[in-house]
């Protein structure tokens, strides 16, 4: 049990990362700049030009989709009792990117229906992924396995939409790996909207998750309605997750490593626990794109490679370590 002390501690010294992570997005890439600059300085200089029409929409999305996905992570993994359930993992993005290129095709100049189309996406992968672990009675492992099933087929589905409509997703390589490059604050605006809404359904329903937490049968004895909370819970992470994909691309691990290295320090219960995986999500995934685009300037690496080199390695750390147990 961790205390409300630490807890609070914890809370504001992620709060502290987040705000220093989003400075030194704004003022540190090819261009160098002060933080006072982003608001003396004219919008028709070229240092105002680049600090809010490149820098401050960029930091603005690695803000939103880290908090999005990582809250999405410790929504799916509470939902199915898995912690090895990720929006990656399970084929939530792969869905949401889907849904997301078709969208392009069938509407090249309906930017503002991607996100819906994106949440569509992923709400039709995570209800897939909970059919099959009510159904099936599917072990943590099993889960996995059937969920990197989908991703591919998902992923198969958007490569198809690409070949056929070349012109579905400018830049595919980029949305497939992840990255920032080019969002602009008027695609953002209708991800955003639907963040906002997944972040506040899911921060109202808190102590269900706490009540979920300790098993269905404890859940059900103590009044909670089970199956419906959980398909509200699962459509507010589809919410926030396909809204993250829609201007983000498939970024990987962020909702299977903030949950875990946050609930470590603040415990399972779930409003610090939420709290900690928007604020470290987001400082994450901030500082993971300053450095994408700042260590080898004045070329830029996609985001999403550096999170893949980081949540890799952790993902087999955390196979291994559930094997482990399961052997003992």
């Amino acid at each position: 049990m961790v205390s409300k002390k630490k807890t609070v501690l914890v809370l504001f010294l992620l709060l502290l990362l987040l705000l220093l992570s989003c400075v030194c997005s704004i003022c540190v890439g090819a261009v160098m700049f002060h933080p006072l600059q982003l608001f003396t300085e004219s919008a028709g200089s070229a240092a105002g030009r680049i600090l809010r029409y490149s820098r401050l929409p960029r930091t603005c999305c690695s803000v939103l989709a880290g908090a999005s996905l990582a809250v999405a992570g410790a929504v799916i993994q509470n939902v199915l009792a898995n912690p090895l359930a990720a929006p990656n993992i399970i084929g939530v993005n792969s869905g949401a990117g889907f849904m997301a290129a078709v969208c392009c095709a069938l509407f090249p100049f309906g930017g503002g229906w991607i996100p819906v189309f994106a949440f569509a996406g992923a709400l039709m992968s995570v209800l897939i992924i909970l059919g099959i672990s009510e159904g099936c009675g599917a072990s943590r492992m099993t889960l996995v396995l059937a969920g990197v099933a989908i991703s591919s087929l998902f992923s198969g589905a958007t490569d198809a939409v690409v070949t056929f409509v070349p012109d579905a997703l400018s830049g595919y390589t980029d949305f497939r790996i992840g990255g920032f490059r080019g969002v602009t604050m008027a695609r953002l605006q209708p991800a955003a909207v639907l963040i906002g809404i997944g972040l506040v359904l899911v921060f109202l329903l808190v102590h269900e998750m706490d009540l979920l937490a300790l098993g269905t049968e404890t859940a059900q004895s103590l009044g909670l309605r089970v199956r419906p909370v959980r398909l509200l819970l699962l459509f507010a992470a589809a919410m926030l997750a396909g809204a993250a994909v829609s201007f983000s691309g498939i970024l990987g691990f962020v909702g299977l490593l903030v949950p875990h290295m946050v609930r470590k320090l603040t415990g399972n219960s779930a409003l610090p626990l939420l709290l900690g995986c928007a604020l470290g999500g987001a400082a994450l995934v901030t500082i993971c794109d300053t450095a994408a685009r700042s260590l080898f300037s004045p070329f830029e690496i996609p985001v999403g490679i550096v999170l893949s080199l980081l949540g890799a390695p952790f993902f087999l750390w955390l196979l291994l370590g559930n094997k482990r147990r399961t052997r003992a």
